[in-house]
């Protein structure tokens, strides 16, 4: 078993924390302010976000795998963290295409793990996600891909809260010309959804819908929505029993997801 050091905990950015966890090889499981992410011999296999619709969620929604499919992968596969090798075997989704989905959302949550990029909370040895192996990337790819992103979104319009909080459509403002894919994403815009929800309601990547959102705002035609009480970012509860623990993770995000079907 690899020795893990508290090297971790003494960096100042979850990023940081990131590379001195590759640095030694580890295992586990990281959790940041936005997400957490997993290691496995110290590359990154998963990350999650509750900024991100999961894998299962854009799975179902897209059609590439039947809802009742997907569920079955869970029943027999989640505790082996295997559900991603039970699609393949099952033969509900080519390796292939598994694996393009799960970088798609793997890039997806890590961008807003590492774009608030503040101390990580803590490191979890040993923890596996239950979806199992599929593909790993350095994190040394991870954390450039992060930035890159960033700096795309920013170069577009500088205003992350577009990212995460509820957005609305400008009062009078002309909708001259749009693309079809970026006209889809403003149908999406009510007051009340999020880029997350929007993306999932699309079945899209995240990111994706993300550039959508921070140009469709450079126009003038999408703004955040008026909040009468500020806006919690989801995170781990004091209890240390929140979305972020490896276990409860899977309950609550397959619950989460068969309530939006």
């Amino acid at each position: 078993m690899t020795r893990v050091t508290t090297t971790w905990a003494t960096q100042e950015t979850t990023s940081a924390a990131l590379g001195a966890l590759a640095a030694e090889g580890a295992t586990g499981a990281l959790s940041g302010e936005r997400g957490i992410v997993y290691l496995s011999a110290g590359r990154v296999v998963h990350a999650e976000s509750a900024f991100t619709p999961d894998l299962g969620a854009l799975l179902t929604r897209s059609g590439a795998v039947p809802s009742d499919g997907w569920w079955d992968a869970v029943d027999r596969g989640g505790a082996q963290h295997r559900v991603g090798h039970r699609l393949v075997d099952s033969g509900r989704l080519a390796a292939g295409a598994l694996e393009v989905c799960h970088l798609g959302a793997l890039f997806d949550a890590a961008y807003f793990v590492l774009a608030h990029d503040t101390r990580a909370h803590r490191f979890r040895p040993g923890a596996v996600h239950w979806l199992g192996a599929v593909r790993s990337v350095p994190v040394d790819a991870v954390v450039r891909e992060s930035d890159r992103r960033r700096a795309l979104l920013d170069r577009i319009h500088p205003d992350p809260a577009i990212d995460t909080v509820p957005l609305t459509r400008v009062p009078g403002a002309g909708r001259p010309g749009l693309p079809a894919r970026r006209g889809r994403t403003l149908t999406q815009v009510d007051g009340v959804r999020t880029a997350a929800q929007i993306a999932s309601s699309l079945a899209c990547r995240t990111y994706h819908t993300l550039v959508d959102l921070r140009r469709l705002a450079a126009d003038g035609l999408v703004a955040a929505a008026p909040q009468t009480a500020p806006v919690p970012a989801p995170g781990p509860d004091p209890a240390g029993t929140g979305w972020d623990d490896p276990d409860t993770a899977l309950l609550r995000r397959l619950r989460d997801a068969l309530e939006a079907l």
